[in-house]
């Protein structure tokens, strides 16, 4: 079958010595290099027919490990442009943990911090270490939540691009966080998004009571969503593309036509189509066959 390889860099010096790697992979696994595409002066799209693409993209990871690249290796099925975007929030499309930062308002931000790093790795329960880090919350007044988003929550590089791209050329963007919905309506307006979804907190008082309103929306509602947009849109799953950085992305971005591990965990950038490690954001653009004229800002 034929598969698109798509090689990104941060260094287009180093472009030609990525490519080089590549076609020794390429002919380690007895694949065929058929063409070059350049999709801008740092993002290369090769055309290669392979037999066996898991063997290739193994072959890919050690010939490229040591290189500040990312690639992807996608299939020429006539869905590589993505008709659904579903994007992670926190550490994915803005550079931070948003209950992480609120935890240092209220002056537990290292307690927090280490149970976010836990769930996140999926060494513990999504739902339950998320009820644990809301109640470390009560009393928290409800100001922090501006303050937090004015002075600590931005977006990542490549987002509004991404977004905004992807939207002027038909897709669906919606945002699925299992942070809080103050913070993702804000992102969402700030990077273009069509729709969000995330958890409530509760507030009495104009304080927090150290409550999120259930059902907590977790890995199985980021699931959810994403094959709720896919059914309302009426398209399959083979057009969707789904990026995240933390364990509760997991069942998202293995039903997705693509999914994309961002600045991941381990076992989630493992098990994952593809991965962000050095560039930003609009790699999933060129990942996509995107070409850098063809990027909204």
């Amino acid at each position: 079958m034929l598969h698109a390889l798509v090689l990104v860099t941060t260094e287009p010096a180093i472009l030609r010595e990525a490519q080089v790697r590549a076609e020794q992979a390429v002919r380690e696994v007895q694949a065929v290099w058929r063409d070059y595409y350049p999709l801008g002066a740092a993002a290369q799209q090769i055309g290669v027919v392979a037999r066996e693409p898991a063997r290739l993209k193994q072959a890919l990871v050690r010939r490229l490990g040591d290189l500040p690249v990312d690639f992807c290796l996608a299939p020429e099925n006539g869905q590589r442009k993505k008709r659904l975007l579903v994007a992670d929030m926190d550490s994915t499309i803005i550079g931070c943990e948003c209950l992480d930062e609120l935890a240092d308002f209220a002056g537990v931000k290292t307690k927090v911090s280490a149970i976010t790093a836990r769930a996140m790795a999926g060494e513990i329960d999504f739902e339950d270490a998320l009820r644990e880090r809301v109640a470390m919350l009560k009393g928290l007044p409800v100001g922090a939540l501006q303050q937090c988003f004015d002075d600590r929550v931005w977006l990542n590089a490549g987002a509004r691009t991404l977004v905004k791209t992807m939207t002027t050329y038909g897709a669906r963007c919606v945002l699925v966080s299992g942070g809080f919905d103050f913070f993702t309506e804000r992102v969402a307006a700030a990077a273009g998004f069509h729709a969000e979804h995330a958890n409530h907190l509760i507030v009495a008082g104009g304080k927090l009571t150290g409550a999120v309103r259930e059902p907590i929306l977790g890995r199985a509602a980021k699931l959810a969503a994403l094959e709720t947009e896919t059914a309302n849109l009426e398209i399959g799953l083979g057009a969707t593309l789904a990026v995240g950085d933390g364990a509760n992305d997991l069942a998202m971005l293995g039903a997705a036509g693509l999914g994309v591990a961002y600045r991941a965990k381990p076992a989630v950038a493992a098990e994952a189509d593809a991965r962000i490690d050095h560039t930003d954001l609009t790699s999933l653009l060129y990942f996509q066959g995107y070409r850098t004229e063809e990027f909204q800002d």
